[in-house]
């Protein structure tokens, strides 16, 4: 393995303390293996570094020019080491990559950025929105904020937030096709759904007396892959949808969505999970990241 920086350290420390053995006491080596090291390194650039005696050892002209360069590097190396634990510790900094689906990026993640940013100044935030679920390490991505059951056992999760499901439709919709009294009633609807793998042309439902749970088969004639697109054609009164309730709750509060059957809903949760990949010490940009948005929307 190439350890060119311990090579310059083993130099060093013999130049100022003036002796193999000396050095070697400090970096827990003997003099043999010091001399070793000295001599691997000159061997590797070709030049004689040292001059040695019994009594002492002097640089060359060489040694001279390398060892003032190798002091600046070494200086630097300690220097990156203090600003990155210090900032693990203490202040959140540099760049922040997060990816988030679009419909909670846009309805929960984005209106909340100028308040983080103005938190952490030093943080420069990097955001993409969009509803495939991305490999975080081939993207390079710091933070994923996904809906549903995790899978990837190899990330680290916390959860940001949870929220049920609604079943939503356009006034203009239910003008023309009427209000569902029950859930049967939706075998006269057109029921938007949505495409995932996991999904099932099914609803959920809840008797409101007896409390039993069961799921009626639902219809439509299109289908979509985000809680986000179906809320757009909901708004354009195309049908039905069923979707997580922070998607349409903007809407329902200012008259353009009306819940449908909210009676009978089945109050299956949807959680919503930051990941990241696990590591023991976590860079501080990340952890505020996580942190504010579980206090900002986890609340």
């Amino acid at each position: 393995m190439d350890n060119r920086a311990g090579e310059m350290q083993v130099l060093v420390e013999a130049v100022e303390r003036g002796s193999f053995s000396a050095a070697g006491r400090r970096l827990g080596l003997s003099p043999s293996a010091v001399s070793k090291l000295v001599s691997r390194l000159e061997e590797r650039l070709g030049v004689r570094l040292l001059n040695r005696s019994t009594r002492a050892i002097v640089l060359t002209s060489e040694g001279e020019a390398y060892v003032a360069r190798a002091r600046r590097i070494l200086g630097e190396i300690d220097e990156a080491e203090r600003f990155i634990a210090a900032g693990a510790a203490a202040v959140p900094r540099g760049r922040l990559r997060v990816s988030a689906s679009v419909g909670f990026g846009e309805r929960c993640l984005v209106p909340l950025i100028p308040e983080f940013l103005a938190r952490y100044p030093e943080v420069q935030l990097d955001l993409s929105l969009s509803d495939e679920v991305i490999d975080l390490v081939a993207e390079r991505a710091d933070i994923g904020l996904r809906s549903g059951p995790m899978r990837d056992s190899s990330l680290k999760a916390r959860k940001v937030m949870e929220s049920d499901r609604v079943i939503i439709a356009s006034p203009a919709y239910l003008e023309r096709h009427g209000m569902p009294a029950t859930p049967a009633d939706l075998a006269q609807h057109n029921c938007l759904r949505f495409n995932f793998r996991r999904s099932l042309d099914e609803w959920p439902f809840r008797d409101p007396v007896s409390g039993e749970s069961y799921a009626l088969p639902v219809t439509g004639n299109l289908e979509g892959n985000s809680g986000a697109m179906l809320r757009r054609l909901a708004l354009d009164g195309l049908g039905l949808a069923r979707i997580g309730r922070f998607h349409a709750q903007p809407d329902i509060e200012a008259g353009t969505l009306v819940p449908v059957l909210d009676a009978f809903n089945g109050r299956d949760i949807e959680q919503v999970h930051a990941v990241f990949v696990g590591h023991d010490y976590l860079a501080a940009r990340i952890r505020a990241f996580v942190d504010f948005l579980v206090e900002r929307i986890g609340r």
